[in-house]
């Protein structure tokens, strides 16, 4: 991986864990026009879309925030693994949450994003973290490993 290659991961890491309501705007600093970014509840192309799911983030949560603990880079890709932390606002807002992922993303040759694709387990991740959704999924995951 060339050094530009490098800097432009290094940059795009330090944006996801400083990113906040103020600076989602910058958005377009870092991924192409026309970036595809899909996670477990979002399939979305272009700046706009992008920001607008990074946006909700900041009005649905307490102190969201990415911790990126470890990164794989191979020429244009790279793998990076994080951890999400926030707490709910429409619950307990006392306890923070982790959500435990990982991000392929696919960049051009000048350092942009042009596909970002987030994967992360929505049930055992999120879903039994709730109240009452949560009691659900664990009693399934249960009945399931029987």
């Amino acid at each position: 991986m060339s050094t530009s290659a490098r800097a432009a991961v290094d940059r795009i890491c330090e944006y996801f864990e400083s990113i906040s309501s103020q600076s989602v705007h910058r958005i377009g600093e870092f991924y192409t026009a026309d970036a595809r970014f899909k996670d477990p509840f979002n399939e979305v192309r272009g700046i706009p879309a992008i920001e607008r799911i990074f946006g909700h983030m900041f009005e649905s949560l307490h102190g969201p925030r990415f911790v990126v603990s470890s990164r794989i880079v191979d020429g244009a890709q790279c793998f990076l693994v994080w951890e999400f932390r926030f707490r709910f606002k429409r619950f307990d807002t006392s306890t923070e949450q982790v959500v435990r992922g990982g991000s392929h993303l696919v960049l051009t040759d000048d350092g942009l994003i042009k596909d970002h694709r987030d994967y992360w387990d929505a049930a055992e991740e999120l879903y039994e973290k709730l109240p009452v959704v949560g009691r659900l999924m664990r009693w399934l995951k249960q009945r399931a490993n029987t």
